[in-house]
């Protein structure tokens, strides 16, 4: 069931950090989630994907891990099951044509789970 992960990686200034991966590190801007003011974007070079999402300093050292699975909703009806916390969002379309769910390991480390919106 599990492809693939996608880490986030934690900013202080995104709109610096695109610039940064774009123009310094040759990937390509995938996805933003704003076109005014970006809070979460994508970077893409060749199979590899990177997250970035800004952070607040005091959020610096929290990991955040995305898996591609092939079906969401059914994990997240297991995890449910199995009485597992997940996000307050529950499972949900995202304006960044996903449709996934998260949850917080007992280190609090964030997983989300997620597939392409179809």
């Amino acid at each position: 069931m599990f492809r693939q992960t996608h880490p986030i990686i934690g900013t202080r200034d995104v709109a610096r950090a695109i610039s940064f991966y774009t123009q310094q590190l040759g990937f390509q801007l995938a996805f933003q989630d704003s076109q005014d003011a970006p809070n979460y974007v994508g970077f893409r070079r060749d199979e590899v994907e990177l997250h970035m999402q800004f952070q607040y300093e005091h959020e610096m050292s929290i990991i955040r891990l995305r898996f591609l699975v092939d079906d969401p909703d059914t994990l997240f009806l297991e995890y449910q099951q199995r009485g597992i916390e997940c996000s307050s969002q529950g499972i949900r379309d995202t304006p960044w044509a996903t449709r996934e769910f998260a949850l917080y390991d007992l280190d609090r480390n964030s997983l989300t789970f997620y597939r392409p919106a179809k």
